[in-house]
């Protein structure tokens, strides 16, 4: 996933939310992303009255989401997507290009509750994680997935980047909450940088685990490029704080980390809470089940109700409207 050049744009320094901000370190031969999400993960999250620890999940994958997403530019679908056994069973995240956001979560409140002092990556628990894009066709249709074993998903992030992209990628995120004068909101943080040089050769990386391999084989080692190291170890040294401060701008955060080798600043995508459910779509499913499907829909009151997942609206239709 990696990104075309943009047109380069002075740096602010004025603090920008619900946003995505591309970049690019040359000197380490590396581009990046930072996304700043405010408003609008506030308002995804309060809609449905989350846990903290699923809003923190749920805040980690929308921003994971909208930095490999906005790569799409202006058309297609990127969805991530979790299922597990733990007490957060489900994390979806729809990003429809160039700039639509959704998202929401499924989990056990009882089970949450009896973990509330575990890690963070514990209430994922064993599954997997998928990202699918999605550009229209069925021939641009690419899914890749990476198995949740107990971590995170920063460290499935990098997982699933080592495996299936094969470009070396670190990833930071952050969530949380910030006191404004409105009260408490969520924001949630995080910094994408890929190594991307011009030789294929430099990008090498180690084999992976040999599996049933007989025993003594010997791995592939490959010793990592030192732009890539010292990206790493500049990229590494941000903190939650950094990518959560309303005040501080991802322009000056990006200097922060990489002034001394120069980064520039490329136009912003902007990123919405926009729902893609509809009366018309709704009613273009109802007219597909049958006059008895239908009739076990109706409730007590004669009507049939239906709730969005992701927006939590709610529409109601009589069922007399389908003959």
């Amino acid at each position: 996933m990696s990104d075309e050049t943009p047109a380069i744009r002075p740096v602010s320094d004025a603090p920008l939310d619900d946003c995505v901000l591309p970049y690019a370190v040359e000197p380490l031969d590396v581009r990046g992303r930072v996304a700043r999400l405010g408003p609008v993960l506030d308002r995804i999250l309060k809609k449905h009255a989350y846990p903290a620890p699923v809003a923190r999940l749920l805040g980690e994958a929308a921003a994971l989401a909208v930095m490999l997403g906005t790569a799409l530019k202006s058309q297609g679908r990127f969805q991530l997507q979790t299922r597990s056994d733990g007490p957060v069973n489900m994390l979806v995240v729809d990003f429809d290009a160039p700039e639509n956001l959704r998202a929401y979560a499924r989990f056990d409140a009882a089970r949450l509750a009896d973990m509330s002092r575990s890690e963070p990556a514990s209430w994922l628990g064993e599954g997997h994680l998928a990202f699918t894009i999605d550009q229209g066709t069925a021939a641009s249709r690419y899914q890749g997935v990476v198995r949740l074993d107990g971590q995170g998903l920063e460290a499935a992030a990098h997982e699933y980047f080592q495996q299936s992209e094969q470009i070396p990628t670190f990833i930071r995120l952050g969530v949380g909450e910030v006191v404004t004068p409105q009260g408490h909101s969520w924001r949630a943080g995080g910094l994408m940088v890929q190594f991307l040089p011009h030789s294929h050769e430099r990008m090498r990386q180690a084999d992976l685990h040999p599996g049933d391999a007989p025993q003594g084989t010997i791995r592939d080692q490959v010793r990592e490029d030192d732009a890539w190291l010292e990206a790493k170890a500049l990229a590494g040294t941000v903190s939650d704080d950094e990518l959560l401060d309303p005040a501080l701008s991802s322009e000056r955060l990006l200097y922060r980390l990489f002034h001394e080798r120069g980064v520039k600043v490329f136009s912003p995508f902007p990123v919405r809470d926009v729902c893609r459910c509809s009366q018309e779509r709704i009613v273009e499913m109802l007219k597909g089940f049958t006059a008895d499907e239908r009739h076990d829909m109706t409730g007590n009151d004669g009507r049939i109700g239906v709730t969005c997942e992701f927006c939590s609206t709610h529409r109601s239709f009589d069922p007399a409207d389908f003959g």
